[in-house]
């Protein structure tokens, strides 16, 4: 089964898109996140895993660009073919930063982002979906899980090594830590 096959049920069983009044409502200088995305049938596959965009623009039928808050954690993943195969898996777990935020500059994503997991691979790719589903079967919304987890599931990917689960008691831990800052 092919990415793009997995790809469709999610993309058809979000929420409806969100209203322009958080967007309203901001000082115009809050700077926001633009990623593009694209579907073009049995060629690319550019789209949001999960993420809550604060607005989601239709450019034309193949291409759509996500507007994010600064902060917001989300995940792209592409998924490229050519006419004898896939050609390119790859997933990334990314947060929206600040201009005084570090960041990384990656085509498709203005300005940056801070890349939490970087992924490439069938495998790898697979692997790390496996682990969103897990979260989502524990009724966390992966958006909010903590973004340590992120990395250390990107290195662990990158050495090789088991995967960590994420638990319910981490995500408790995480979010008595976050409100103490």
């Amino acid at each position: 089964m092919t990415l793009t096959a997995q790809a469709q049920p999610h993309e058809s069983t979000t929420a409806p898109p969100p209203s322009p009044q958080p967007l309203a409502a901001l000082d115009s200088r809050v700077p926001l996140t633009r990623v593009s995305l694209a579907y073009l049938a049995q060629r690319i596959n550019l789209y949001l895993r999960f993420g809550h965009p604060a607005r989601t623009v239709q450019l034309d039928r193949w291409r759509r660009c996500a507007v994010f808050l600064p902060a917001a954690i989300f995940c792209r993943i592409r998924w490229e073919s050519n006419d004898y195969a896939t050609v390119r898996w790859q997933l990334m777990v990314l947060q929206a930063c600040t201009p005084l935020d570090a960041m990384q500059r990656i085509p498709g994503i203005r300005p940056g982002a801070r890349i939490l997991l970087h992924t490439e691979g069938e495998q790898k790719v697979r692997a790390v979906l496996a682990q969103i589903d897990a979260i989502e079967a524990l009724g966390i919304d992966p958006a909010e899980v903590s973004p340590a987890y992120w990395r250390t599931l990107g290195n662990r990917l990158a050495a090789r090594l088991p995967l960590p689960d994420y638990t319910r008691e981490r995500h408790a831990a995480f979010l008595a830590g976050r409100n103490l800052q």
